[in-house]
């Protein structure tokens, strides 16, 4: 760090006596200063130190003076008790009074509420109050300021006390230190940063201590002893730096800790004040005679790097370690002034005023960043350079280099003819490293930390400014104090060649004929012997790896990514193919790798070409390679056929057919063509009247034909080249049925495969006319009759039946499902039955019963099991082995049938409003299902309905014994709500009538003659004879029928005969008529029922 003095100012009054400066203060902008001299308010020019205006108002002298953070107004106070408050035009614009004088001014920072400080009271003013609020205290006000938020301000006081108040003055925290009462506080402010978690309060007083505290009252770390009495404190804007005047005569810089960096300026008496320009490096200070000074502090770059590790100090107590490539950061946190930073692979050393420590990595991970002391140097060195190797530190002095362990002892000394004016380690075995010295004089020495005896490299007529060494040591580069780089080979001292407008140089560090060098705001990097590449960069280059540069600008190091393209463009031009390719491994664009291949495959350079094609992926390029170096194992040598099929791949093809011919290969330039569909081009390569190379060409371009979306043109290529499949896959994709058809008219009846395809695409189009002579022509009945039925053409499909009768099954089977598709069932069933599925016939009748009875279609479920029971009686006489099982299932739906019938009408008497059936019809209807009901109850039938129909009818017609009856069964039964209150009703009103039945509704048995009941638990039959009951379906009455069985000997014509002319034939027995009861009937026996109606 370096004061540098910009202008400095005396004051004085008439009578050329000093006038004490007792404090000045920063417009915010910079551009002015406001000092406090004698009984004058001084504004100065920043930028030269002239005085703008002096401002008179004040009757005594001027103890303290505040600008407003927005810097339109300031203020002013007096030892005559008065206040001032100016605006940024110098205009005076208010002024109010205290008791006592004066003693310190501060601004809120958020507004322009300002602390007034008297000795025993302060005010607190705003423009918004009329009247200024004052508050007493307990002893003499020093000091003041408020936090970064203005909620809150610090009060130093005589007796060593701090009172922290709120923005309305009241006593929040009061800070009582040790020693106070000997230890008044002259000066305190808070740190500006915004960074910091919490408010630090920093404190001065005359015992020479500088303390820091929290807005808590808690104070941070230990005090710091000054050695002098303390003025005054004030902090840079962003907090990192705290200057401190006072007794000492001296303005010094500390960190923000406390920790003394170095002294600003040194002056001939007290200092009462000094402050930091905002936002700037500049420091002005005011003394006790006077003196006003304005100084620029230089804050000198401390650094060192080694590869891609960059060491530099910040805040001038700390060492940041910054991964070039990374951009990892590390901290090391010195709590001193750091003097000298040298790092070395492993190591890093830091020179502090007494002291040197020496670092090393946690481990040899090259990506570790982690640092731990291993040694300290407990002594106080003066050195201009410092450098340090794996085992040992060297100082540099003017012309002296000394080499040190890191126990501090002195192994080795070197004197040299000259000031060395650069130093770099290039590296070397542990405690053997060597050392590249430039001189002032003009040498370039190398020296051994293990030898005594310098090696004289070369001896130029002017200064080294800067050193580099290529990798392999073979070659210097040097930067002479004319701004000229020269390069030498180290071994013949020979210059290799020279440029201007150099200020520092590199060598890279993986290539080594590359170096860069740096000046005139412009970048050069030269390759080999080859003009140099320019581009612009700001800064000095410090170091070259790969394709990345690390530059200085300022205090910042910063990695640039360069491209290597330039360089490897110019080792392309000599056809340098393995140079181009190391050049281009330190970092080219994808499109310069891709040229580097394409160049070295042109001049057959394969290694090379191979290498880069991996580089940018290119699989294409990487298959022909392999392809030519299989070739060539092989035996093949004609690189003239190798580069034709590159200049193919490249799309060159005017160039690889020229060299194709050249090599003998006509056939690969005809491939090519049509490859890439250059037919026109193609037909030059065409062997003169050989079909196949001819047929081929046209197959191809038909292929190409189609690929571009030209079907027809592909089509019509394909039948001229015999490819009728393919011909017909386009012809069918496209619709086309009239071209269809014309090829398959034209293909032999042979070509089965050409056939079947057209009949398959015409069928597709619908066009089965055309697809069965397709058919017809190669003779398939068999695909034929499919067709008719895939069609729907079932005349004709009944008609090849009749030819073929082998495909009856294969005809009447889909007829059967089409027919119950389309709801025509009995014709489906006639078609099941002859293609012989009955199973199938059965199957599709229960599934349309099934569905039936789930919608409530009773009447069609009757009708459907009718259809099943008939069903049945044809199997049970087609097939006698399942005679006995059909016929019991037709019995089962012959009853089922007739009680669907019957629960139709109940259930449209019970849902609807209105019957078509008379009450006798319901009343006998009710009765017959209800004795149906005693063999089983068929899904979807309610006996509810059918014992609700039959009491609501029983009682109208005189039935009250069977209505009372139902009632009582209906409470026994789960009964829908709609039902509920008139059964519960019938059931009550029911029993005021007679418990018998009306004598003319009992039916009578018309064999023996009995009178039945209306209701019979076993069933709907005589209870004598057990005569089964005959009833009629219009009416349900019981019918006058009688079963017979006929006698031995009579036949079937013989009974029908004789029933018609009422003349019988008596037998010799005694009885002519023969009864059996019903069940007990043995043998075969006919029923024949005659109905009186």
């Amino acid at each position: 760090m370096r004061a540098v003095p910009t202008w400095v100012d005396k004051v004085h009054d008439r009578d050329k006596v000093e006038q004490c400066i007792w404090d000045l203060c920063f417009k915010p902008d910079g551009s002015q200063i406001i000092v406090a001299a004698g009984n004058r308010v001084l504004v100065y020019d920043t930028n030269d130190g002239t005085l703008i205006q002096p401002l008179k108002g004040h009757k005594d002298t001027v103890y303290c003076v505040a600008y407003a953070k927005d810097g339109k107004r300031f203020a002013s106070g007096s030892a005559d008790k008065s206040v001032i408050i100016w605006t940024n035009k110098l205009e005076g614009i208010l002024k109010y009074q205290h008791n006592d004088a004066i003693q310190c001014l501060a601004y809120n920072p958020l507004t322009h509420q300002l602390a007034s400080c008297a000795q025993t009271d302060f005010g607190l003013w705003s423009p918004e109050q009329k009247s200024v609020s004052k508050h007493k205290v307990g002893s003499r006000i020093t000091c003041c300021g408020w936090t970064n938020d203005g909620q809150y301000f610090a009060i130093g006081m005589y007796n060593g006390v701090i009172s922290i108040r709120n923005k309305t003055g009241e006593d929040k925290v009061k800070i009582e230190r040790p020693g106070a009462a000997m230890s008044p506080v002259w000066s305190l402010e808070w740190n500006p940063s915004k960074d910091e978690a919490f408010d630090i309060l920093t404190v001065a007083d005359w015992g020479g201590q500088l303390s820091f505290y929290q807005l808590s009252g808690k104070q941070i770390g230990k005090d710091r002893h000054l050695e002098y009495d303390p003025c005054c404190v004030s902090w840079f804007s962003k907090g990192e730096y705290v200057v401190i005047g006072g007794s000492n005569k001296q303005v010094s810089l500390h960190t923000k800790e406390g920790v003394k960096l170095g002294t600003i300026g040194e002056q001939n008496s007290w200092v009462w004040c000094c402050r930091v320009r905002p936002d700037s490096n500049y420091v002005a200070i005011g003394c006790q005679d006077g003196t006003i000074a304005y100084y620029q502090l230089i804050f000198s770059t401390v650094h060192g790097l080694y590869k891609d590790r960059y060491a530099y100090r910040d805040n001038m107590t700390d060492v940041i370690i910054q991964h070039l490539i990374t951009d990892q950061k590390v901290r090391i946190k010195c709590r001193d002034l750091v003097k000298k930073i040298a790092i070395y692979r492993h190591r890093l050393a830091v020179q502090l005023p007494d002291k040197i420590v020496v670092y090393e990595l946690y481990s040899d991970d090259s990506a570790d960043m982690h640092y731990r002391i291993k040694e300290k140097i407990n002594k106080k060195f003066d050195c201009n350079l410092l450098v340090v190797c794996s085992q040992h530190i060297i100082l540099c002095q003017e012309k002296r280099l000394q080499c040190l362990n890191f126990k501090g002892i002195k192994e080795r000394e070197w004197i040299m003819e000259s000031l060395i004016r650069y130093i770099k380690v290039i590296g070397g075995p542990p405690g053997r490293e060597g050392l590249l010295v430039g001189l002032k004089n003009g040498q370039i020495m190398k020296i051994f930390v293990d030898n005594p005896f310098p090696i004289v490299l070369l001896k130029q007529a002017t200064s080294v400014r800067c050193l580099d060494m290529s990798a392999s040591r073979t070659k210097l580069a040097v930067v002479d104090e004319h701004s000229t780089c020269l390069v030498y080979d180290v071994n013949t001292k020979e210059l290799l060649f020279q440029e201007p407008n150099a200020n520092s140089v590199a060598w890279n560090t993986q290539n080594e004929d590359m170096l860069c060098f740096s000046g005139s705001g412009l970048l050069n990097i030269k390759a080999s012997n080859f003009p140099i590449h320019q581009q612009k960069l700001q800064g000095f280059v410090v170091g070259f790896s790969g394709s990345k540069i690390f530059c200085l600008h300022v205090y910042a190091m910063s990695s640039v990514e360069v491209p290597q393209s330039a360089p490897m463009y110019q080792y392309l031009e000599k056809k340098l193919f393995k140079q181009a390719y190391d050049v281009a491994c330190l970092g080219v664009t994808d499109q310069d790798w891709a040229a580097l291949a394409h160049e070295a495959m042109e001049g057959l350079d394969f290694d090379t070409a191979k290498k880069a094609f991996i580089r940018v992926r290119e699989l294409r390029y990487l298959e022909l390679l392999h392809s030519i170096e299989e070739r060539r194992r092989r035996g093949e040598t004609d690189n003239h056929l190798f580069l034709a099929d590159f200049y193919a791949y490249q799309g060159k093809f005017g160039e690889a057919a020229k060299l194709y011919k050249r090599a003998g290969q006509e056939g690969k330039a005809m491939n090519m063509y049509t490859d890439m569909r250059m037919f026109e081009y193609a037909k030059e390569f065409v062997g003169s009247g050989d079909p196949a190379d001819r047929k081929m060409l046209i197959t191809k371009q038909a292929d190409w034909a189609k690929n571009i979306n030209e079907p027809k043109a592909a089509a019509e290529m394909y039948i001229s080249a015999g490819e009728y499949l393919k011909a017909i896959d386009i012809i069918g994709d496209n619709g086309w049925a009239d071209m269809m058809i014309d090829v398959a008219r034209k293909l032999d009846k042979a070509d089965r495969q050409a056939l079947l395809l057209c009949a398959d695409y015409l069928k597709k189009m619908e066009q089965y006319a055309y697809a069965a002579e397709c058919y017809h022509k190669m003779g398939d009945s068999k695909a034929l009759m499919e067709l008719h039925v895939e069609a729907r053409h079932w005349d004709e499909a009944f008609a090849l039946v009749e030819k073929h009768p082998e495909f009856r099954n294969d005809v009447y089977i889909p007829y059967a499902q089409w027919l119950a598709e389309n709801d025509r069932f009995e014709e489906a069933q006639q078609a099941f039955h002859k293609a012989g599925m009955q199973g199938e016939a059965v199957r599709v009748l229960e599934q349309l019963t099934h569905n039936a009875v789930c919608e409530n279609r009773f009447n069609d479920a009757g009708y459907y099991f009718w259809k099943l029971s008939m069903q049945c009686l044809d199997i049970a006489g087609e097939e006698p082995e399942k005679r006995g099982e059909m016929l019991q299932k037709f019995h089962d739906f012959q009853r089922k049938a007739d009680m669907y019938y019957v629960y139709h009408s109940i259930q449209r008497y019970t849902d609807e409003p209105f019957t078509s059936h008379l009450p006798e019809a319901l009343f006998n209807m009710s009765r017959y299902l209800l004795h149906c009901m005693i063999d089983g109850m068929p899904h979807g039938v309610s006996k509810v309905a059918a014992l609700y129909a039959l009491a609501k009818q029983s009682k109208s017609l005189g039935a009250f014994k069977v209505a009372r009856y139902a009632f009582e069964k209906l409470q026994a039964l789960r009964i829908p709500s709609r039902f509920q209150e008139s059964i519960d009703l019938g059931s009550v009103t029911i029993r005021s009538k007679p418990f018998h039945d009306a004598e003319e509704l009992l039916p009578m048995c018309y064999r023996c003659s009995t009178t039945n009941p209306l209701l019979n638990n076993h069933g709907n039959h005589c209870i004598n004879c057990r005569q089964t009951f005959v009833h009629s379906f219009v009416s349900f009455e019981v019918l006058p029928l009688v079963e017979f069985i006929l006698e031995d000997g009579i036949t079937d014509e013989e009974a029908v005969q004789m029933i018609g002319t009422g003349v019988f034939r008596r037998k010799k027995k005694e009885d002519s008529w023969q009864e059996s009861r019903m069940g007990s009937i043995l043998g075969f026996t006919k029923k024949i029922k005659y109905c009186m109606e």
